[in-house]
């Protein structure tokens, strides 16, 4: 977090590398804290295969349930259609746990890869209940499977009849906290550069925001969002918090698209709308305590 002279300042991309390797430090210091390992329960298979070097290879995933994974918000079939429908088709988001591919057989003893995915129980009925909702899913797993491991496969999918999972499913990881955790971190460099622009690309959009007028102080702060167009990959915010000694007296609470910042009882509180949706399980913070 800034001051509000840095915020003229601010190199950019070099906040984003800090940014990822502070949380990087933390989440590898934390993980024994704040990790939790389990072993989802089987739903159902798919089956669909990808082309390799000239050879089609079958690909099973393993559609898995566990409490573990958060809720996805409720809403009807109508609605969801509407949102796939609008400007904006990914504010609506299914929480999901997407582990590592693992070798096993098939029934013709053959081998094969496969990709286990771990939703709610709640959202796994529906999946089971609504082909509306199944086909919405079982896209959005295809394109991430698709985009974590570069993989090209097959829509022509098949439901594996009365099987539950193929191969032994694997344990998985998450975080056990789902408040953003505040870093205290010292300054060990000041920031003085423009922001960085490569090969023609247009600035990081940039959405400077005016606070409201309330009975506790609502700090300045701006939106930097990253890639400036389409779904952003981050959604940085910028508070400055003269004052303010330690990320001790600081709680903050980040839920889908809402933001609220309080310092102690009546010294700054902020209660945004967020642009975009964010994964609060995926959300870092951290107070510069020399710049504040």
């Amino acid at each position: 977090m800034a001051t509000s002279d840095d915020l003229n300042d601010f190199n950019e991309e070099a906040f984003y590398q800090q940014l990822l390797l502070e949380e990087t430090k933390y989440l590898q210091k934390k993980a024994g804290d704040d990790s939790i390992e389990f072993i989802p329960d089987p739903g159902f298979v798919l089956k669909s295969k990808i082309s390799s070097e000239g050879r089609e290879k079958k690909v099973f995933v393993n559609i898995c349930t566990s409490k573990h994974i958060p809720k996805a918000k409720e809403v009807t079939e109508k609605e969801l259609a509407e949102i796939l429908d609008s400007e904006d088709p990914m504010r609506y988001r299914v929480p999901l746990s997407l582990g590592e591919p693992h070798a096993e057989i098939d029934k013709s003893g053959n081998g094969c890869t496969v990709y286990d995915i771990v939703i709610h129980p709640s959202f796994l009925k529906k999946v089971q209940e609504n082909s509306f909702f199944q086909n919405f899913f079982l896209t959005v797993v295809f394109q991430g499977l698709e985009e974590k491991y570069g993989l090209e496969l097959d829509r022509n999918w098949t439901i594996l009849k009365n099987k539950k999972s193929m191969g032994k499913v694997q344990s998985h990881f998450i975080r056990n906290k789902s408040k953003p955790v505040i870093m205290d971190m010292e300054n060990n460099s000041q920031n003085t550069s423009q922001p960085v622009v490569k090969d023609g690309a247009q600035p990081n959009k940039i959405q400077e925001i005016e606070p409201d007028v309330r009975p506790t102080p609502e700090p300045k702060y701006r939106v930097l969002i990253e890639p400036p167009e389409g779904v952003p990959e981050f959604v940085v915010l910028e508070i400055s918090l003269p004052g303010v000694k330690s990320a001790k007296v600081i709680d903050l609470d980040v839920s889908g698209d809402r933001l609220v910042l309080q310092v102690n009882t009546d010294l700054y509180r902020l209660d945004i709308q967020l642009p975009h949706d964010v994964d609060n399980e995926e959300c870092g913070a951290q107070f510069n305590k020399k710049t504040k």
